[in-house]
């Protein structure tokens, strides 16, 4: 599927593995430091970190020969995932953390709290609705163009009544 978050969800889509790319932008690189961490079965552990190395997410590095032993460090791809984890831990302590944030986003060397916001890298604004929205680009498929060009002319239409008029407009006595 040509959709990016489907592309993206296809390669970290199953909760263990966020969870595992969470403990190695922790720090995490070994096999028993994600299994301790995660409480996950080993054979899961181990299909998980498979996919993670298949997607270029983690690479596999030998640590020691005898016994021969691994480790999965982030590659530049899995680092490129972490403004999602960031956004996640956020996200998760607005909506899902009645009894208080658990987990705090702080600068290393203030130790202030931070309050993650994503930005136009260009402008440095907040990419907020309206002032942003999602178009087909360079790459996409004809069906892919038909439906953002579908949904623009439905935000830019007028909504309309059930009689035919549009939201809003006031009918007068010259309206037929």
């Amino acid at each position: 599927m040509p959709c990016p978050i489907a592309r993206t969800l296809e390669r970290v889509g199953e909760w263990w593995s966020i969870l595992i790319l969470r403990d190695a932008f922790h720090g995490y690189t070994r096999f028993d430091q994600f299994e301790k961490s995660l409480g996950i079965a080993p054979n899961m552990l181990t299909r998980r970190l498979s996919a993670l190395v298949k997607a270029g997410l983690l690479e596999r590095r030998r640590y020691s020969e005898r016994p021969p032993r691994y480790e999965y460090v982030l590659t530049e791809r899995g680092r490129d995932f972490r403004p999602v984890i960031v956004a996640m831990y956020a996200w998760g302590n607005k909506h899902f953390a009645p009894e208080g944030e658990s987990v705090l986003l702080v600068h290393a060397g203030t130790g202030a709290v931070a309050d993650p916001v994503l930005v136009d890298r260009a402008t440095g604004r907040p990419v907020t609705e309206p002032e942003y929205r999602f178009v087909a680009g360079p790459a996409a498929s004809e069906r892919t163009r038909r439906k953002f060009a579908s949904v623009a002319a439905e935000v830019s239409a007028p909504a309309r009544t059930s009689t035919g008029r549009a939201r809003g407009s006031a009918r007068s006595k010259y309206s037929s």
